[in-house]
């Protein structure tokens, strides 16, 4: 008996989409992503706008592939890297399939909240094809789903109950109902990436991002702004087991090179050996890191920097 192609049943229909994670700053969207995929693909940090860039983690099921987009929070700002990073979340909406719209239930919606509604519902044609809610951090006492909720039907009435969901992504908490409804909500494709893949990031990328994640939770006040990480060298030794790697933390004042660097080079010493203990977690090769520090003048506004950092 020959396989008829065109004869396709429910049970063995794949599914696969792009799906855009945004919401504002500090709302959880990294952390939900990453614990989504069951690996970690994004940093996580407390400082806003930690995410810089648009970072893909993988999920594959027996129903298909996931391909989750987080993206840097949206913030009220004018200052040039903002725009860069607003520009990165709007892309990756444009070209998703299901938009995922994260809210934080202990912060009150408020004008932040109103523009990217304003903005979504601009970008989205039809919003109830394609956007979906989650609202995180239902684990807080300090939680407020019926303030959340109210703002999603004043803003988007046309979208049904049905596609709200509460959660908590730090502990794991109603995931696989909303996992089950993106799948349920996905066009019928190919796989984007292989099985095996929970991830696309470049080694270099990921390193440097390691190292930057464990840079600014060590940090403080305006200096996690004000460094990125840049991976200058890297390459195997010993046969390929071992990966040796220098690494730039670059910020933009001389005068906030000491706070990196610390007394008797303690900070930084912290820093490169949380960052070694994260990698050796992820790779399978030893890494050895060389790890310094120096200032690039005002970074933030040299438009060549901002290319090269942000996709």
């Amino acid at each position: 008996m020959e396989y008829d192609k065109n004869e396709r049943t429910v049970k063995n229909m794949r599914k696969a989409a792009f799906i855009a994670v945004i919401g504002r700053p500090s709302v959880g969207k990294s952390t939900l992503v990453n614990r989504l995929c069951g690996e970690k693909v994004a940093i996580v940090s407390a400082v806003p706008q930690t995410t810089r860039n648009a970072i893909r983690g993988i999920v594959n099921r027996e129903e298909g592939q996931l391909v989750f987009i987080d993206t840097p929070g949206r913030h009220l700002s004018e200052k040039k890297l903002n725009k860069k990073l607003q520009d990165v979340s709007d892309r990756s909406i444009a070209d998703a399939e299901i938009v995922l719209y994260v809210l934080d239930a202990t912060r009150a919606p408020a004008e932040e909240e109103e523009k990217i509604a304003a903005d979504l519902a601009d970008a989205l044609e039809n919003p109830a094809e394609k956007l979906v809610f989650a609202i995180n951090k239902m684990d807080s006492p300090d939680a407020n789903f019926a303030a959340a909720a109210a703002f999603v039907r004043k803003f988007f009435p046309s979208v049904g109950e049905d596609r709200c969901f509460t959660i908590s992504a730090l502990k794991r908490e109603g995931l696989a109902p909303l996992l089950d409804a993106l799948f349920a909500l996905s066009p019928e494709g190919e796989a984007f990436y292989p099985e095996e893949y929970y991830t696309d990031q470049d080694v270099r990328f990921r390193i440097a991002e390691i190292i930057r994640e464990k840079a600014i939770n060590r940090l403080w006040d305006e200096l996690p702004h004000a460094i990125y990480v840049d991976v200058a060298d890297a390459e195997f030794k010993e046969n390929g087991t071992t990966l040796w790697v220098r690494a730039f933390i670059i910020t933009e004042r001389e005068s906030q090179k000491g706070m990196i660097v610390g007394k008797g080079g303690s900070m930084i010493r912290s820093i490169r050996h949380a960052a070694l203990k994260e990698l050796k977690r992820i790779f399978e090769w030893k890494i050895e890191l060389d790890l310094r520090v120096k200032a690039a003048p005002d970074w933030r506004h040299n438009d060549g920097v901002l290319k090269r950092l942000i996709e």
